[in-house]
């Protein structure tokens, strides 16, 4: 049988390196990857040839809010995303669900539950969430979990502030790209101007930048 591939990000050394021990006791013989930012773990996800579940911490390097999650799953949305965070917002569960994730964990339980959603996650199983949320939030981020990668990286750019001429060079592509990504978002988005976008701001609980 070949092994599962389990891409393990988290930002702290011991807390994945406690992730890397529930796997294992979860899959034996799973083959791990390993990411401490959000830039890392899009490169894995991206070039990995097989990649069957991702653990995902919402708060590393290079993420905000949910916009980890929804990159992920833009990047493979065929691989499961089990989201592991101490995120403390009573929705996060159903909010990470919304773009693309298959269940949330606490960082504060323990191993054996870990060991189980690990497990849930791999089976295609997920986790029931009764929190309540915003149904116009709810929406926006379906929405969001449509864009491609290119699209969410310019979203992001756009949410940070950044002229479209300042995006281009961050993403070493044309300033015409940009504009054409942006076409694409506000049409995926439903939106009319970057204004708008405050929208997705809030769905992603990224603050925009005056």
């Amino acid at each position: 049988m070949t092994p599962s591939v389990v891409l393990v990000a988290d930002d702290h050394p011991i807390f994945r390196e406690a992730l890397k021990i529930a796997v294992m006791r979860a899959v034996p013989g799973a083959v791990l990857l390993e990411a401490g930012q959000l830039g890392e773990a899009a490169d894995a996800a991206r070039h990995a040839v097989r990649l069957d579940l991702i653990l995902l911490d919402l708060r590393m390097p290079g993420a905000e809010g949910f916009s980890g999650v929804a990159l992920l799953h833009a990047e493979r949305p065929e691989t499961p995303i089990l989201v592991i965070s101490s995120a403390d917002q009573a929705d996060a569960a159903a909010r990470a669900r919304a773009y693309g994730a298959v269940g949330f964990v606490s960082k504060t339980a323990d191993l054996g539950s870990i060991e189980n959603a690990i497990r849930r996650a791999l089976s295609g199983e997920s986790a029931d969430v009764d929190a309540e949320r915003d149904p116009a939030v709810a929406e926006m981020a379906q929405r969001i979990a449509r864009l491609t990668p290119a699209e969410l990286r310019v979203l992001f750019g756009v949410l940070a502030g950044r002229l479209n001429k300042q995006i281009a060079f961050d993403l070493g592509i044309s300033e015409a790209t940009v504009k054409g990504h942006m076409t694409l978002i506000m049409r995926k988005m439903n939106v009319q101007n970057r204004t708008q976008a405050v929208l997705a701001a809030r769905a992603l609980d990224i603050a925009l930048v005056d």
